[in-house]
Formats: structure tokens, sequence, C-alpha cells
């Protein structure tokens, strides 16, 4: 049985922990983070969302940060699953079921973009579901914000 004082530091804890895109937006929100310390260059940025960040929190830090660079524009993805869910499709008998989710909306939006548009997926499942179902790199936010870094 919990007590109470338990409870309270679990709430308090609870409070501080966050996605790194949520502490990355709230840096940006104290000033800590800002966009003259980031490239000016143009880049658009395909986002597919991890099921698990959806779920437990929101897209729109993700969003935020990923747009921090002044001349970065970012489009979700509108894919749901990419059907990976963990090691889910890399087992034989869900393999073909993994990959029919990932051709719903994923795969074929990012195979139709130009080489220079960056895919963006935190989730390192999605990332190796976008590898295994279209050749392409997908990248994490945090290696899109330092490639980015002045």
């Amino acid at each position: 049985m919990a007590h109470d004082y338990q409870k309270e530091d679990a709430r308090k804890l609870a409070k501080n922990a966050l996605l790194i895109d949520e502490f990355l937006a709230k840096e940006i929100d104290k000033g800590n983070l800002k966009k003259e310390q980031f490239t000016d260059e143009t880049k658009l940025i395909k986002l597919h969302g991890h099921c698990h960040q959806k779920s437990l929190a929101s897209l729109t830090p993700t969003k935020k940060v990923l747009s921090l660079p002044a001349n970065y524009t970012v489009h979700l993805i509108p894919s749901g699953c990419c059907g990976m869910a963990g090691s889910f499709g890399y087992e034989a008998e869900h393999y073909e079921i993994s990959m029919k989710i990932g051709e719903l909306v994923l795969f074929p939006t990012v195979r139709q973009q130009p080489d220079d548009v960056m895919i963006a997926a935190n989730g390192t499942s999605c990332r190796h579901q976008i590898k295994d179902g279209t050749g392409r790199k997908a990248q994490h936010l945090v290696e899109i914000l330092w490639e980015a870094v002045r």
C-alpha cells in the first residue's frame, strides 16, 4: 500500500517526466533555445508520429521543436500506426500485416517525397519500419535539430 508521501513524490516526479520533444519545447518557451542558434537553410520535414507518443502526449511539441529553425516547415503525415508496433512487425507471423499497415498511408507518402525532404520519426521501430518499407532513412528530431545547429 502506497503511503501519502509516496503518492505526492510520484505526482512531483510525473510533472517532470517528459519526452525529449516536450522538454525542448519548454526550453524554447523559456528562451533557452532560439531560432538564431540554428541554420536559416530551407527544409521541408514530413513527420510521422509514434503511436506511443500520440497516446501519451501530443505531436504539438515535436512540430514546435522541428519548426525552430527559421525556414524549417513541418507537415504531419496522417499515417496512424507505421505497422511495426514495437517488435510485432519483426515476428514472422505478423510481418505481412505489418507491411500492409505501412502501405496504407505512411509508405506511399514517404516514397512520394523528393530526396531533399527530410523524414522525421521519433519512434525507433517507426524508423526501422520506414527504412524497411521504403528504403528511406527517417531521423529522430534530436538528429535533425543537431544537424541544424550553427
